[in-house]
């Protein structure tokens, strides 16, 4: 009885339209990583090796006089630190132009719902003459 209702529980939070608006959120996301991915690796950070004389950040790092158990020498790569910071940062102001963008998008149409909902001048006028006309025969 109890597997049931948690069964049932369970379908109703599945079919539930916000679940169901995440998972698309989420395929959508991750599909469109690789786009930023390539926004940033194709196309942004050949532009920023041009500006800084072809430096890529990627290749930076550190070797320590330690060596790892094999006798291989230790390097700290803090370029692959700041290419991820990098790509964080351009993929969170990619996402923040979609949402200003869409937001303006939303503002118009919540102004041409608020636009259609309002009434005219006539309706308002209309309006108070009936009223005026109700409260005379009164």
């Amino acid at each position: 009885m109890r597997k049931i209702k948690l069964l049932d529980e369970f379908k109703e939070f599945a079919m539930r339209g916000n679940f169901i608006d995440m998972a698309v959120g989420v395929i959508i996301g991750g599909a469109s990583g690789k786009i930023v991915t390539s926004l940033v690796s194709d196309m942004v950070m050949p532009l920023i090796s041009a500006i800084t004389g072809r430096v890529n950040l990627a290749n930076l790092a550190v070797t320590v006089a330690l060596t790892d158990k094999d006798g291989a020498p230790i390097s700290i790569n803090y370029g692959m630190f700041l290419q991820n910071i990098l790509d964080f940062l351009i993929i969170a102001l990619c996402v923040f132009f979609m949402i200003k963008l869409i937001n303006m998008f939303r503002r118009k149409q919540e102004k041409k719902a608020e636009a259609e909902a309002a009434p005219s001048k006539q309706e308002v006028l209309l309006a108070e003459i009936r009223d005026i006309l109700k409260n005379g025969k009164e």
